[in-house]
């Protein structure tokens, strides 16, 4: 049998067969591959020696570990994730599984800028990394709005002004040597859906918060489409917001009726201040009839779209994320009402409405995910055993 590879049997391929626990031996890895012994040999002898890879032997036996298993090593490395929204900051430090090993979230100033709040973060990253000896492989960092992932900076945000065309990634220089990973919230959420793995791997993903928006996981895959600025479902034009002005400076958009930042002013018109959608959320589960009138009918007027996309798209699941999540019920029942009314019955048939998977850190979550897969890459493993 040849010695050369053939597509798909690199190293980092070796390892994603590992890691994702599709091959335990070696005898697996050449089944799977096609490769010959010495080469399946030779490539795990080089991810072991870069610490990516451990042997079976060489731990604590569990009892089912077979003869000559490999095992990958989640702590060759950690990356750190920072999920900044208009109010909130949440970061973290986690291992090359997704584990969480220290995490630290805050409130901050509405309307705050990337100097003011930006060497907060820095300084908060850098006492979550004392005493972790891994090397740093990646910062995953989600923004609202639309982002520019190339030069790290937000592009279009109605809420976050202030941050666009400023890199980010300076602010963080002397945190670590890790590369800046940057995607919006919404992505961050969709991508926290399919980490470590899903089974679903069609599905919409809504963040439902202070402002809207949608991810589309299609076969397994992100949708971001040619500019990164999918997903601005709370911007869409509908007949019952027209007049109505929008933080974006347009009217009639979907947000002024159902985003959560609407929903605190009509709460607190009622007589009922609230300062944030959280505490509007709170106070719907505590029973308060006007908090969760507000959020079943947000439920319905962000279903009236949704019904379009599930028409358009056929998604297996809807899953709900963000802080209007925090009362999923309540808002999914309105959400449910408008889908099955409007879409197609094939359409609703089988789909599912599912809360985000890892809760309220699912934002930090997808953060981390998106360092992971960067660090995890073909080519930034080939660098890796070539050091």
């Amino acid at each position: 049998m040849s010695e050369t590879a053939p597509t798909g049997s690199s190293a980092a391929d070796l390892l994603q067969l590992v890691r994702t626990g599709r091959a335990t031996t070696r005898a697996e890895l050449r089944r799977l591959t096609g490769l010959s012994r010495t080469a399946v040999v030779t490539r795990v002898s080089a991810l072991v020696d870069s610490g990516l890879l451990l042997l079976g032997e060489e731990l604590p036996s569990t009892g089912g570990r077979p003869p000559g298993a490999l095992v990958f090593n989640q702590d060759a490395a950690v990356v750190a994730g920072a999920a900044i929204g208009r109010s909130r900051s949440q970061l973290g430090i986690f291992d090359l599984d997704g584990r969480e090993l220290v995490g630290d979230t805050r409130d901050h100033e509405v309307g705050v800028g990337p100097d003011e709040l930006m060497p907060d973060v820095a300084a908060r990253l850098a006492r979550l990394l004392e005493g972790i000896e891994p090397p740093v492989a990646g910062i995953g960092l989600s923004l609202p709005g639309s982002v520019d992932p190339v030069h790290g900076s937000s592009v279009d945000s109605p809420i976050m002004g202030r941050w666009e065309r400023v890199p980010l990634a300076p602010y963080l220089a002397e945190v670590c040597d890790a590369p800046l990973l940057l995607a919006n919230d919404t992505e961050a959420l969709a991508r926290s859906q399919l980490f470590p793995s899903s089974v679903v791997t069609d599905m919409l993903v809504l963040k439902a918060s202070t402002g809207l928006g949608l991810g589309t996981v299609s076969g397994g895959r992100i949708v971001t489409g040619s500019v990164g600025t999918t997903g601005e479902i709370g911007h869409t034009r509908v007949p019952d917001a027209d007049g109505l002005v929008c933080r974006c400076g347009a009217t009639g958009c979907l947000e002024t009726l159902a985003g959560g930042w609407a929903l605190v002013q009509r709460m607190t018109r009622s007589g009922r201040p609230v300062a944030h959608v959280r505490e509007l959320v709170a106070l719907a589960l505590e029973g308060d009839a006007v908090a969760r009138g507000l959020l079943r009918d947000a439920g319905r007027q962000v279903g009236e779209v949704l019904a379009v996309a599930v028409n358009l798209l056929n998604p297996r699941a809807v899953v709900i994320g963000g802080d209007l999540a925090g009362a999923f019920d309540l808002f999914v029942a309105g959400v449910r009402e408008s889908v099955y009314a409007l879409a197609t019955a094939t359409a609703v048939r089988d789909l599912a409405f599912l809360p985000a998977a890892h809760g309220d850190s699912s934002g930090l979550v997808g953060c981390a995910a998106l360092a992971i897969e960067h660090a995890l890459r073909p080519e930034a493993v080939d660098a890796r055993l070539t050091a």
